[in-house]
């Protein structure tokens, strides 16, 4: 790796992020919506015990200077689009809190890593974070049904797996725990279901068929649908061509085993 991914608590702390216009109010927002304090003179941050340091000059001489300074001073400095100049670098972050996927490439490319999240955020279903509270909130009662921390790691494995009765990747599972504990729940995700595009074009997937594509383990699909839809589908699933409909490409038809 060429970089150790960590998340960084800042809640209640000061944060130094320096510079004006559009390089520099991305990070304010960034530090506000993790709880930070923003201050905006390196000197203030540095006395008042700040840790990290964004900074964000439109004048690459005053970059260099500050950084200079500020890791001089014992911060962990990111200079906005300078890796060079950088100790840590922010990801692309995919939220559905309490889960935070954070999306990197070493400064490589912004852009990859923000279409990385775009795709992954078609993907995960908006209650995800209810499953990840919920477990939380009932560790108790998972480890009171499962003493062994070897049988308990086990039952989640099973029950978190594509297709169990709490794949995250499937809408309500949080829904679903009460009934898994119980003993009473499905085993696994199994039938059919019709999706019908809307077009040819994968951009206009809706998240719901995103995320069905992304778990089947079988297709059925009219001959018509195009290589770029089905590639939304996951690499190992088996693909079968339905009888040519002869249809339009709006409302042709793909048939999802799970």
């Amino acid at each position: 790796m060429r970089s150790l991914p960590l998340f960084h608590r800042i809640a209640g702390t000061p944060v130094i992020v320096l510079g004006e216009g559009g390089m520099a109010e991305p990070k304010r927002r960034l530090v506000e919506r993790a709880g930070g304090e923003v201050i905006a003179d390196l000197q203030e941050g540095i006395d008042k015990g700040a840790r990290l340091a964004f900074i964000a000059h439109d004048d690459e001489a005053m970059c260099e200077a500050d950084a200079i300074r500020a890791r001089c001073a014992g911060l962990l400095v990111n200079v906005v689009d300078r890796p060079d100049l950088c100790d840590f670098t922010t990801p692309s972050l995919l939220e559905r809190d309490p889960v935070l996927i954070a999306i990197g490439t070493s400064g490589a490319s912004a852009g990859l890593a923000k279409q990385l999240r775009l795709r992954l955020e078609g993907l995960l279903p908006a209650d995800l974070g209810a499953l990840a509270t919920r477990l939380s909130e009932w560790r108790g009662r998972i480890k009171d049904k499962w003493p062994a921390m070897a049988d308990r790691r086990q039952a989640l494995d099973n029950a978190l797996t594509s297709g169990g009765p709490l794949d995250p990747l499937r809408e309500g599972a949080a829904n679903r725990l009460e009934d898994w504990l119980a003993g009473k729940a499905e085993e696994g995700l199994s039938g059919k279901i019709e999706i019908t595009l809307a077009s040819t074009d994968p951009e206009d997937l809706t998240l719901r068929q995103a995320r069905l594509l992304g778990s089947a383990d079988a297709v059925l699909h009219d001959p018509a649908v195009p290589a770029a839809v089905l590639d939304r589908c996951r690499a190992d699933a088996l693909r079968f061509p339905l009888p040519y409909t002869g249809r339009d490409p709006a409302g042709l038809v793909v048939i999802i085993h799970i």
